[in-house]
């Protein structure tokens, strides 16, 4: 049960984990400053099978205009995805995610915009830094050597996600284990080493709770499954690096207020330590990141004009 006492369990038993800082950088020329403040990624779906309906945009001038309008909503940047992760959705394959995502990283990236890529196909993360992306959303587990060779050439930062399986289009059903993060935890550290082997500094990591295993069709599960792993993110500080969630939206409980959902994880993802929060709802997310900031603001001055010695969430 979601309760003060499952959230002090928690945080008694990982409790050297939470306050643990994480490596910060720049993007872009941009500094990100994960200890002392979230921020927000924004969504521009160039699939017309995306069904956050909202996102999708299918010409150049509806995608650079919504990068924009994103933007002075609060987003720190901008994730540009080309091939929908629905199960349904049809295959995009690396010339046709070019011809719709490069014209739009161009445009917005010349802005000043921060841009990033969500793919797994080398051809289109390399193409894509060319025309001005520093981001890379990786949703796949093959041709890691080039894809990191192409981050540090550019500078750029990587979002290392967790998928079971070679890419998030080939995916079956998700497997427990009696810890979970523990097992992202085994999944990431490997990874990390070889980002840091090719040049790769800026990292993020991402328990990928965005993508459609067919076991987690259960709502219910699902959302149970999210909200654990929501609550125990910031065990993966361990690891060195900020982290990144997607967050989910869970239509079958929010129904006609699915718009509300994302906000609502949003708090969850912040309780749990998360530094980014990916968002199709950007207005409604940088007004609950706002209310959390100012909350741990006014605690930390409390804290300060009391003389009490202690710490606030890391986020």
């Amino acid at each position: 049960m979601l309760n003060l006492q499952y959230l002090q369990e928690i945080y008694e038993k990982y409790r050297e984990n939470y306050f643990l800082p994480v490596t910060e950088f720049e993007i872009s020329g941009l500094p990100f400053c994960w200890n002392s403040k979230p921020y927000i990624m924004g969504v521009v779906n160039l699939s017309p099978d995306s069904w956050y309906r909202e996102s999708v945009c299918l010409s150049v001038d509806h995608a650079v205009e919504r990068c924009f309008t994103l933007s002075a909503q609060g987003a720190d940047i901008i994730d540009i995805g080309a091939e929908s992760t629905i199960l349904n959705a049809s295959r995009a394959d690396a010339s046709l995610q070019k011809s719709r995502a490069l014209p739009v990283i161009q445009e917005a990236s010349g802005a000043g915009i921060v841009v990033s890529i969500e793919t797994y196909l080398t051809q289109v993360a390399r193409e894509a830094f060319q025309a001005g992306a520093r981001v890379l959303n990786l949703t796949g587990n093959f041709d890691q050597e080039e894809l990191y060779r192409t981050v540090a050439e550019y500078e750029g930062a990587i979002i290392l996600c967790y998928v079971q399986g070679s890419h998030v289009r080939n995916v079956d059903d998700f497997v427990f284990t009696e810890d979970i993060i523990g097992t992202m935890e085994e999944y990431f550290a490997p990874k990390i080493e070889m980002c840091l082997k090719y040049g790769v500094k800026k990292i993020l990591l991402d328990p990928g709770l965005g993508f459609y295993y067919k076991n987690l069709q259960d709502s219910a599960r699902r959302v149970q499954h999210q909200i654990e792993v929501f609550l125990q993110t910031f065990r993966l500080k361990r690891l060195g690096f900020p982290l990144c969630h997607a967050l989910p939206h869970a239509f079958e409980f929010f129904r006609e207020e699915v718009t509300t959902a994302e906000p609502f994880f949003a708090q969850l993802a912040l309780l749990g330590g998360t530094h980014l929060l990916r968002t199709h709802e950007v207005p409604r997310v940088a007004a609950v990141v706002r209310t959390y900031c100012a909350f741990q603001t006014n605690i930390q001055a409390q804290s300060n004009s009391s003389g009490t010695a202690g710490n606030s969430p890391e986020t």
